[in-house]
């Protein structure tokens, strides 16, 4: 996979875009909810009650000629009493600011999506580069072992035909051996930087994975820099959270600058009653009833709760305020650092080319008077050394510059 490959396949299976992703649905599904508060609410009910004793009073203590102390009861002993009831939000401020913070937050988590990608995708970018460093060293100890091994299977035959001596071989296959073991650390070491990008895109560990790019394609890939330009801090989504950030907590500002401002509401009910049950009746009357109203609420004093919310309010969006600020220097910042960071990188690799070719140089002439007959083995061993330590050097200063040219993307907001 190349490393764009493994990017997308981060983003498609990571579990930390899924929870971004999730959170933007739960943000749809609350302007919906919102949105429903403010259209026509109808529910029904149904309740029955039998009365075990009916409340009432004396036949006579009605002034009834004639009355008894018989008890005249108030209630039937059975009420059936169903609803139907309409309810409908008229205006409301709250209501008017409320859909309009959930679109707000809709923005908001939706761009905490783009955040939580652009982190991943750096995350992985990561991962992936010392990958490549590790493989490419691999690749050179490869190429040196591969020589060296030649060269002492020619020195062994020399020896053989007496014109070198047992330190000579010893020598070189002392050299060999570090090497092979060498090149077993940087393999196992590969397994856990590529085990580590496997978990970083959210991969089976167990499953394979072979890295596609190496780190002149890569140099390539990123050859583009800007090293002049004036910061765009739009370009950053951490930053574009930040302003959504501060976009809802100026709503709260919103909802409390009108505390005066009345609820209304209308409302319609319909209860079609039965009772039964009068004494030693037992036949159901049909009594029903209707209402249509219409409420305002209007708040007048409320101990100073809406002024203490509102500073808060307001003190919120002042720390926003700082902690923009505070992002911008950081940007700004990372953006000179990088830059800088990029132009030693550049350095380095001129000044690594040129120690390379040195020692390339100096190891063919060695090697040279070596075979024939006219150098040492120590002297061969310590030029090898030597153009190992040129090629390692010169494969970092690379590597160092494709990161420098990746962190100033990075801090530029274009990758």
């Amino acid at each position: 996979m190349s490393l764009s490959d493994c990017i997308q396949y981060a983003v498609d299976n990571n579990p930390q875009i899924r929870v971004a992703q999730l959170q933007v649905a739960d943000a749809d599904w609350q302007i919906k909810e919102n949105k429903a508060i403010g259209y026509p609410q109808l529910s029904g009910s149904i309740g029955y009650q039998y009365f075990i004793q009916r409340p009432g009073i004396p036949a006579s203590a009605l002034c009834f000629p004639g009355a008894g102390d018989e008890k005249i009861a108030f209630n039937a002993y059975h009420s059936l009493t169903p609803s139907l009831a309409w309810n409908q939000l008229l205006f409301s401020n709250s209501y008017l600011v409320g859909l309009k913070a959930a679109r707000y937050y809709r923005e908001y988590v939706q761009q905490q999506l783009a955040v939580a990608q652009q982190t991943l995708r750096n995350q992985v970018v990561d991962s992936y580069l010392p990958a490549l460093l590790i493989a490419d060293n691999l690749g050179i100890l490869d190429k040196n072992i591969s020589n060296l091994e030649k060269l002492l299977s020619e020195t062994k035959a020399t020896t053989q035909a007496g014109f070198m001596e047992q330190l000579d071989v010893d020598r070189l296959d002392l050299s060999l051996s570090s090497l092979r073991a060498e090149r077993d650390n940087l393999a196992r070491q590969r397994e856990i930087v590529v085990n580590a990008l496997k978990f970083t895109m959210g991969m089976p560990v167990k499953q394979d994975l072979v890295l596609a790019d190496d780190v002149q394609k890569l140099m390539t890939q990123f050859a583009s820099v800007d090293l002049t330009s004036d910061v765009n801090f739009s370009n950053r989504p951490e930053y574009l959270q930040l302003l959504k950030g501060r976009e809802l907590s100026a709503i709260q500002v919103e909802l409390t600058n009108k505390p005066w401002m009345p609820t209304v509401a209308a409302f319609v009910q319909y209860q079609p009653g039965f009772q039964g049950g009068f004494g030693n009746d037992t036949k159901w009357f049909f009594i029903p009833s209707a209402i249509a109203g219409l409420s305002v609420n209007v708040p007048i004093w409320d101990g100073g709760g809406t002024k203490a919310k509102r500073e808060r309010a307001i003190i919120g969006v002042q720390n926003i305020d700082a902690q923009k600020q505070l992002l911008e220097n950081a940007i700004t910042l990372e953006v000179e650092n990088a830059r800088k960071q990029y132009l030693n990188a550049s350095e380095r690799v001129k000044s690594q080319q040129k120690n390379l070719d040195l020692a390339q140089r100096i190891h063919q002439t060695t090697q040279t008077k070596y075979k024939a007959g006219v150098g040492s083995s120590f002297e061969l061993v310590s030029t090898e050394q030597q153009l190992y330590t040129a090629q390692q050097g010169l494969m970092q200063a690379q590597y160092d510059l494709l990161a420098a040219r990746v962190a100033l993307k990075k801090a530029l907001g274009l990758n």
